[in-house]
């Protein structure tokens, strides 16, 4: 069996074995269209092509034109059953997935050559070995592919063993969580690190919701070794149960995650505030002038912005609005929550919602907000990261990308009237930029991968519904 992890630096193709039997491809949205050359190329080979992760979920019809297999939800016995019985399905490959998220997971000590060879890429003295704690989500975000997924923790007996694991065989161990909201048991997961990794011998990053970031809590975390928390603000006007602020909207709930995040900076050298541009709540100048506001009053803290983007079947959310029309086809290569907004924001022009994003990315990565976030922290590292990332695509490099593209709405008329859905022809500046981005392997892209059905949840939906209710 052979494991590549692709980084985005490698040459690809050199890192692909040649000669295999069976293709499992793993893929977000934004790599789908690589993952589609990739296939092909091994199709041509007459290889058996499998694809999961995200991608597969939220388009698996798209995806079955390009792969034999395609998996929603995987556990190890539909892997087996899969690869007992796998053979090329052309021209349309089949859908198989699990009832649900499987309750085991392999270990760090089962993965560790897989994770040492990623980690031996790692350009950079600081490595993260990537761990879960639990699948699924409690809350009900509507634009989350979480949303409708029960929440689920994995073993706790075998997080403690690959704490374990990492602190005997990694020298300077640090983990990355990848749990959706890290620490919805919280007594349960801090007793585990604190007694498989004592003394914060063992220091991690988690997403959470400012919901279960307490005080005493986050005091806990700091000592338990999290050098940085990510949690989720997402609005100033809803998901008042996941920041932990009830009812309160606008200015007043901007005072109070001000003062909680400011609280969590005192125990915690690092803080990035996650937030989504474009709700259906937001409307006009104020959510953006409010965020402003937020960045003054909470110096310390680094900026994550999202932009409103329906990722196929990935929430219920998705199937109104492809029903009000609002959704529209970009390429999966730009659906990475930043490079588009692919849903049509309900109270603004294109024009106005792009002039007042771009406002508030000046304001979060101006010389100014930038030289306060540096002093606002006496942690060396978190200076170097708050300077490295406000330089770089994510802050200074992304600003730009938008400022193009806002430039383009004036003058480039195809694609203007692609966003107001004047046309369905993918604009040139698009197509550019898939093909720049696939390198040597754009050949093996196959005709009309660029291209997918927006709508597809909507008319999958409405031919269910058409099976289920039987004529009268």
């Amino acid at each position: 069996m052979h494991f590549v992890c692709y980084t985005g630096i490698e040459n690809l193709l050199d890192e692909l074995p040649g000669d295999i039997d069976v293709l499992f491809i793993s893929a977000f949205t934004r790599s789908a269209q690589l993952a589609y050359a990739i296939s092909n190329m091994y199709q041509m080979r007459r290889t058996v092509t499998v694809l999961g992760w995200p991608h597969a979920r939220c388009y698996p019809e798209d995806a079955q034109k390009y792969f034999d297999y395609v998996l929603g939800f995987t556990d190890k016995r539909l892997v087996e059953d899969l690869l007992c019985g796998c053979a090329q399905q052309r021209p349309f490959g089949v859908f198989l997935s699990a009832a649900k998220q499987p309750s085991y997971l392999p270990g760090v000590g089962a993965r560790w050559k897989f994770i040492a060879a990623t980690l031996a890429k790692t350009p950079t003295r600081i490595k993260f070995v990537p761990m879960i704690g639990s699948l699924g989500c409690p809350y009900s975000c509507s634009f989350c592919i979480d949303s409708t997924i029960d929440y689920q923790p994995l073993g706790y007996e075998q997080i403690g063993e690959d704490l374990k694991f990492i602190h005997k065989n990694m020298p300077n161990p640090m983990v990355g969580w990848h749990d959706p909201n890290f620490g919805i048991k919280f007594d349960e997961y801090l007793s585990v690190i604190e007694e498989a990794a004592p003394d914060g011998s063992v220091p991690f990053i988690a997403e959470s919701s400012l919901s279960l970031l307490s005080e005493k809590n986050v005091i806990r975390l700091g000592k338990a070794g999290c050098v940085a928390a990510l949690p989720g603000v997402e609005s100033w006007y809803g998901m008042g149960g996941k920041s932990g602020t009830g009812r309160r909207q606008g200015a007043e709930k901007v005072l109070q995650v001000s003062d909680h995040i400011n609280m969590i900076l005192r125990h915690i050298p690092y803080v990035q505030t996650n937030f989504v541009l474009g709700l259906d709540d937001d409307v006009g100048g104020e959510p953006f002038e409010l965020t402003k506001k937020f960045i003054d009053l909470t110096p310390g803290a680094f900026p994550a912005y999202s932009l409103l983007s329906a990722f196929g079947e990935a929430a219920p959310l998705n199937v109104e609005l492809q029903r009000e029309g609002r959704v529209l086809g970009f390429p999966f290569f730009f659906l990475d929550n930043n490079k588009s907004m692919n849903v049509r924001p309900k109270n603004y022009e294109w024009p106005e919602f792009y002039d007042y994003l771009i406002d508030l990315m000046k304001h979060s990565f101006s010389l100014k907000t930038v030289s306060r976030r540096f002093l606002a922290t006496d942690r060396p590292l978190a200076k170097i990261m708050n300077v490295l990332r406000a330089c770089s695509s994510e802050g200074y490099f992304r600003l730009q990308y938008h400022k193009h593209l806002r430039r383009l709405m004036d003058t480039d008329r195809p694609l203007r009237n692609y966003l107001e859905q004047e046309t369905d022809i993918i604009p040139d500046f698009h197509v550019n930029k898939i093909m720049d981005s696939l390198g040597s392997c754009a050949e093996f892209l196959p005709e009309g991968a660029i291209e997918h059905d927006q709508n597809a949840y909507l008319k999958k939906t409405e031919r269910e519904m058409r099976v289920k209710v039987p004529a009268v």
